[in-house]
């Protein structure tokens, strides 16, 4: 909940169960949305010290992302607003990872060039205006996220894996295996070749030693984060100098990695840019980060119908 462009609450709540299936489960997820949003509107209002009656405009995810977890979030929202008669927002998912670095202080100085990494995006992003954003590199195929999961599934390891190979990666030699980096044009990414090249390796050392994953560990997990990381910010480095952009920061699920946050300030120490990371609690999906985008879309007076309806993909 945001309040005079504050956050009195950000409640969020985790979904282990996709754990147990070694990747999201869309039904299972909705089912979990279903079954615990009122209690974190609950949560959030008490949190905040706030009542329903305080709320003076609602904002929801429009997208991009699962399609039946956000028609529970966009059903519940459109029956609030009918309720208390009070206005609707609709919020881009994608938007609101990048605005969440306008959610506390510092705060970078406009135009801000925005990493947004995480699970199913990976795109570098030209911030001109809070709510003017100019896509200028992406992902061809796969997110990195996705990257450090599917790799870490390889390896044998639970998920989410992104986590666990930044935790292991800390006891690893990250130059220990080299994994040759995609050769893509210009500001964009890929992905999945990496992750063949992963499992085709792993394959033929596995043929002359079973133990091999299992007595390497450390090390695949740091060579595997220096690849993607590394990949990251080259690309992040150049369209900041090309378009002379001294304020540069992440955002996204990604974003709580360690190496890709130490990486980052190295690039503003190399290039005398500041670089701005959100809190952690603003890195992942949250509802702090949706508030902020609704607070510049109220001002502007920008409000959804209650013929509103999700979209799974960005655009």
């Amino acid at each position: 909940m945001l309040y005079e462009g504050k956050i009195l609450s950000n409640v969020i709540s985790s979904q282990k169960i996709h754990s147990e299936h070694g990747g999201v489960v869309p039904e299972l997820a909705s089912r979990d949305h279903q079954k615990n949003i009122v209690f974190v509107v609950n949560q959030a209002l008490k949190k905040a010290q706030k009542e329903l009656s305080d709320i003076d405009a609602i904002g929801i995810t429009a997208g991009p992302g699962l399609l039946g977890s956000l028609l529970v979030g966009m059903s519940y929202a459109k029956g609030l607003s009918l309720a208390r008669n009070i206005p609707l927002i609709e919020v881009n998912h994608l938007d609101a990872h990048i605005l969440a670095h306008f959610i506390d202080s510092p705060q970078p100085e406009l135009p801000f060039m925005c990493l947004l990494v995480s699970g199913g995006h990976t795109r570098i992003v030209l911030v001109k205006k809070p709510l003017e954003h100019e896509i200028i590199g992406g992902t061809i195929d796969d997110a990195a996220g996705e990257a450090f999961d599917k790799g870490a599934k390889i390896m044998g390891l639970p998920y989410p894996g992104g986590p666990i190979v930044d935790q292991l990666a800390g006891n690893g030699n990250a130059e220990a295996f080299p994994f040759n980096k995609p050769k893509v044009k210009g500001y964009d990414y890929s992905f999945s070749g990496l992750k063949t090249a992963l499992l085709y390796f792993l394959r033929d050392q596995l043929k002359t030693n079973e133990d091999f994953i299992e007595n390497n560990i450390n090390d695949l997990c740091a060579s595997w984060q220096k690849t993607i990381v590394d990949y990251l910010i080259v690309k992040l480095e150049k369209a900041a100098v090309d378009h002379n952009v001294k304020h540069v920061g992440i955002a996204g699920g990604v974003a709580a990695n360690s190496y890709l946050r130490t990486s980052l300030q190295n690039l503003g120490e190399r290039n005398d840019i500041r670089t701005y990371i959100p809190d952690f609690q603003y890195c992942l999906d949250n509802a702090g980060m949706i508030a902020k985008v609704a607070e510049y879309k109220f001002h502007r007076g920008e409000f959804a119908g209650l013929d509103l309806v999700p979209f799974t993909k960005s655009h």
